[in-house]
């Protein structure tokens, strides 16, 4: 009998190789932890074009992993505006326009919708299909990384020493995975949420959408406005988006279905897409997807040694890309305690800290995005649009200019939402050091810097240009505003510890510099930890709160 293959053996096992998968496995494996990665398609498939919509909290991620540069380098040309425009049709009448500056004017930028970002990386808009291969590759090239391309896993399990997975190549070979720990980033279908009794709840069906990918080679020229990045259009025969995928020759057309259709096959994709741009010309169609919007939020995203990351932890309707990106804040906050965990100076506690930072979050985000749809989608507006929109004349521009103002109103705050980018707080936490003050309230739009623990780190420029997360690295953040402060005993108890630690002098607060207590740790994940004005009576203490090690 021949002798049965070694088991593939990894620190982590991570199910799927989409963005955030891929995110997770770069920041591990840069952080000195073994990872192997599961995914079903080939390692050339065509990538997907779902996502157009990099945040600028995904970009901060990005810039900590060293992508962020080259991925900003892709998709639209420098200087093809990122506007969001909404019309009649591409060649109709303009009811707004959200401005948003082009990649050649996103830093430093002054009168756009979503200038003035507090960060070293504002968003970016590209799609999925351009930003996708830039992450594969850098899969492809770090040695830590083993990756396995036309491989579906079937099967996992776990026990008190480990986490075991069975898989089937695309020949039908069976390979089997050992690893400390698995992480499922396998999208909605996903095996692992099943194999951990965990279950979708929430709204269903609050939308239904067809995606059609589309060449047409002269549109572009035929506009009557300038061009923009996202297209809103609303007419008698349809209501739905059309993006600019690589600012020639590439467009999504994004169709919603209107109620009084039963399904997908009743709407013609042809006639559709003919009716947004407003005329007959020339166009193909490439691929057409088909997807349902929902609110889905798991009922738990972590047991034992196997967690669940992105659209296999929560599903909800796409807009301005908050599901991908979410899904990449999971993996970042995730990805650190794993490394803690195998490394061996996280606690018995650090890894509770995922379920419960991230959960709560990701229920409150996809509620903002629920109202951010709902107020977008008014059923009765877009289904029966009155005819005073179309009209030519003083009627026309009045019932015109009312629905521009509606539309502009309504949706600026979904692309310009610096509170969703920036103001989450981790409530709750055991590896949070709490000091009862209430974290800032905020919206969709608002964003308060603070420095109460649970909070994210506020960014500032250091006296010599660099930017603070830059300096702060990878692991902890000791941030001195007051260099007469002997740092010494916290920094011993972390080396004792295991933990990285490292000391970095920044400006004292006041005026826009939020950081008001003279001592604060910031975790990898650029969340507070801990704040004080003196050094704790206990710093080992501190340090093992922090490090999920406190009984």
């Amino acid at each position: 009998m021949a002798e049965a293959a070694r088991p593939v053996r990894a620190s982590v096992l991570i199910v799927g190789a989409g963005p955030v998968g891929m995110t997770m496995a770069i920041d591990l494996a840069q952080s000195g932890i073994d990872v192997a990665i599961v995914e079903r398609r080939p390692a050339g498939a065509e990538p997907r074009q779902r996502c157009n919509h990099i945040s600028a909290r995904t970009m901060e991620i990005f810039r900590q992993i060293g992508v962020a540069e080259e991925i900003r380098d892709a998709g639209l040309p420098h200087d093809f505006p990122q506007d969001v425009t909404y019309v009649t049709s591409m060649l109709g009448y303009e009811l707004c326009r959200i401005p948003i500056a082009a990649r050649n004017d996103t830093f430093g930028s002054v009168g756009y919708a979503d200038s003035g970002w507090p960060t070293p990386e504002p968003p970016h808009r590209c799609n999925q299909m351009y930003f996708e291969p830039i992450l594969q590759r850098h899969i492809v090239e770090e040695d830590r990384i083993r990756h396995y391309y036309e491989t579906e896993i079937v099967a996992v399990s776990q026990d008190v020493d480990g986490v075991r997975a069975t898989g089937v190549t695309a020949d039908g070979t069976e390979l089997a995975f050992e690893a400390d720990y698995l992480v499922g980033c396998d999208g909605g279908p996903s095996l692992v949420r099943k194999a951990i009794g965990a279950r979708f709840e929430g709204a269903d069906a609050l939308s239904r959408t067809r995606s059609t990918f589309v060449r047409a080679p002269h549109l572009l020229k035929m506009l009557p406005h300038k061009p923009a990045w996202m297209t809103w259009f609303l007419n008698r025969d349809g209501w739905g988006n059309v993006v600019a995928m690589n600012g020639d020759d590439l467009w999504a057309f994004h169709l919603w279905l209107p109620p009084h259709l039963a399904d997908f096959d009743d709407l013609d994709p042809v006639k559709a897409i003919r009716s947004a741009i407003g005329s007959d010309t020339e166009f193909e169609i490439l691929n057409i997807d088909d997807w349902v919007g929902r609110r889905f939020v798991a009922n738990k995203f972590r047991d034992r040694r196997i967690f669940i990351c992105g659209d296999a932890a929560h599903l909800w309707v796409p807009f301005a890309g908050y599901g991908m990106n979410a899904g990449i804040a999971d993996a970042w906050t995730l990805s650190w305690q794993l490394a803690g965990a195998v490394k061996g100076w996280g606690g018995p506690r650090l890894l509770d800290g995922y379920d419960i930072e991230r959960r709560p979050v990701t229920d409150q985000v996809s509620r903002h995005v629920m109202s951010i749809a709902l107020s977008h989608f008014d059923v009765n507006f877009i289904s029966n649009p009155p005819a005073e929109l179309y009209a030519q004349g003083p009627a026309g521009d009045a019932e015109r200019a009312k629905a521009g103002r509606f539309f502009y109103d309504v949706n600026v705050g979904q692309f310009a939402s610096s509170g969703l980018n920036f103001a989450t707080y981790f409530e709750g936490s055991p590896i949070i050091a709490y000091d009862g003050v209430a974290a800032p309230a905020y919206d969709l739009t608002t964003y308060r810097p603070s420095t109460v623990p649970g909070c994210r780190t506020p960014h500032l420029w250091l006296p010599d240009g660099r930017s603070l997360y830059d300096a702060m690295g990878r692991g902890f953040a000791l941030l001195r505003s007051d260099p007469m402060v002997d740092c010494a005993p916290l920094i011993e108890a972390a080396d004792k510890r295991g933990l990285p630690l490292r000391l970095i002098d920044i400006p004292a607060g006041g005026g826009d510099n939020p950081y008001d207590f003279k001592l604060v740790i910031s975790r990898p994940d650029q969340h507070v930890a801990w704040r004080g004005d003196t050094l704790p009576d206990d710093p080992g203490a501190v340090i093992a709160l922090v490090s999920g090690a406190a009984q």
